[in-house]
């Protein structure tokens, strides 16, 4: 059963000149796995953080360090998540959590559907 499904869209170069502007903000946003990464791949990553925040209804108390977007040895993206998002896709009763990358055009998109 889907208990939720959420979508988010990146302005990549938006985003990467407040990344510029602001660069405390890579820290805040990213896990020290994620920081590392090029520019396409980080507005990926905040997106799919975003549209997994929408797929569990945007509850307050969620911290961007409590997920972190990986990528498999097959290239897929998986999501790991820990602390007060764990505990809210447990309360949710979320089993599996499905993400979906792209960024092509200067767009960045995430995809997540949030399974019980």
């Amino acid at each position: 059963m889907i208990v939720g499904v959420g979508i988010d869209v990146v302005d990549v170069e938006r985003f990467g000149e407040t990344l510029e502007r602001t660069p405390a903000l890579r820290e805040r946003l990213f896990t020290e796995t994620e920081r590392e990464l090029g520019l396409n791949s980080l507005a990926a990553r905040f997106a799919a953080k975003e549209a997994l925040a929408k797929a569990m209804g945007a509850p307050a108390g969620l911290h961007w360090h409590d997920v972190t977007v990986h990528r498999a040895e097959d290239g897929r993206p998986h999501l790991e998540i820990r602390g007060g998002v764990r505990a809210r896709a447990e309360d949710l009763g979320i089993a599996t959590l499905h993400v979906s990358l792209s960024h092509d055009g200067g767009i960045a998109s995430a995809v997540v559907i949030a399974e019980g």
